[in-house]
């Protein structure tokens, strides 16, 4: 009898922690789709224009407190004569382990291996920063080409073929591998329905990203 209380008390701690502690369904705003991009097609400025991107819309929609980074890659670069050999960049590495939320708080990735398997990604959830919805395949005009120059893994590609429009800084030659937000296509495949690694735009100025399904914009994820 005498260890009843003691039983009792523990319950009731344990109880009230599990309330005092917040669900992992929701968060503040750690994710989202840029509401617009460049304005230059797929030249960003390089990686530092894109995450500035990031940075300023966050700003706006009043999260500009964290560090954001763009969900990009950009592939290795060999040595020349009188260059030294440049490493990719992977798209994984820039963004933080996570969890990210959308601008309503709702869960979208628990972590990196989640975001990139198994992630809740859709139309409903890849929201822009002021909790927006993207307009997506079926929608006028379509814009669910997210560009990110990224494999499926969140990896960059080899260099032999541009996959970034000259890792983010042409606006005219090179093409960018795009992933669909809404997770839709026009075919049943799985690079249909990938939201990073889909397929290449026709090219880089603003108006072949257009063309493609898409408008320039970016994902956005919050670093720390």
């Amino acid at each position: 009898m005498r260890f009843r209380p003691l039983a009792a008390a523990l319950a009731a701690t344990a109880l009230l922690a599990s309330c005092a502690t917040p669900s992992s369904s929701t968060g503040p705003m750690s994710f989202f789709v840029t509401s617009a991009g460049s304005g230059r097609g797929a030249d960003l400025g390089g990686l530092a224009g894109a995450d500035a991107l990031c940075q300023r819309l966050a700003t706006a929609a009043g999260a500009g407190g964290r560090t954001w980074r763009a969900y990009l890659s950009t592939p290795p670069t060999f040595a020349g004569a009188n260059t030294p050999a440049v490493p990719a960049v992977n798209a994984r590495d820039r963004i933080g382990k996570g969890p990210w939320y959308n601008a309503k708080g709702v869960l979208v990735a628990r972590n990196l291996e989640h975001l990139h398997n198994g992630n809740n990604l859709s139309k409903d959830t890849a929201l822009d920063e002021r909790g927006g919805v993207v307009r997506g395949r079926g929608d006028t005009p379509n814009e669910h080409d997210i560009l990110t120059g990224s494999r499926s893994d969140g990896t960059a590609f080899a260099p032999q073929t541009d996959t970034t429009c000259k890792s983010w800084t042409s606006s005219t030659d090179g093409s960018a591998i795009v992933g669909h937000h809404d997770r839709t296509g026009p075919m049943p495949e799985n690079w249909a329905r990938s939201w990073n690694f889909s397929h290449q735009s026709a090219g880089c100025s603003q108006e072949a990203l257009v063309r493609t399904g898409g408008s320039g914009r970016l994902y956005c994820f919050a670093a720390n």
